[in-house]
């Protein structure tokens, strides 16, 4: 079993990089970048029922939850941002019998 510290030295040490990382990017591959997150989050979301499954206590239990379910809002509302993303990209419909 890990060590406390050592798990928010992880934790600490993976938010400062991935601050680090996403606030380089440029505007013009946001999108791609979001794909990639969501792909991220699928696996999170794995990870927390696997940590679901293993749950002995019900505050474990709860805990796990709402791991999946605040990570299954996160990849869901990524897919739908992407979508929307991607829409600006597709040409317009031009209406037939303008002035």
């Amino acid at each position: 079993m890990m060590d406390g510290f050592v798990a928010l030295y992880i934790f600490m040490l993976a938010a400062f990089t991935g601050y680090e990382i996403i606030g380089r990017v440029p505007v013009i591959l946001h999108t791609p970048l979001m794909s990639g997150s969501n792909f991220v989050h699928g696996i999170v979301m794995i990870g927390a029922m696997v940590v679901l499954g293993h749950a002995d206590t019900t505050t474990e239990k709860v805990i796990g939850f709402l791991a999946v379910l605040m990570g299954a809002g996160n990849a869901a509302g990524g897919y739908v941002v992407t979508e929307r993303m991607l829409e600006m990209f597709k040409p317009s419909a031009k209406k037939e019998g303008g002035a």
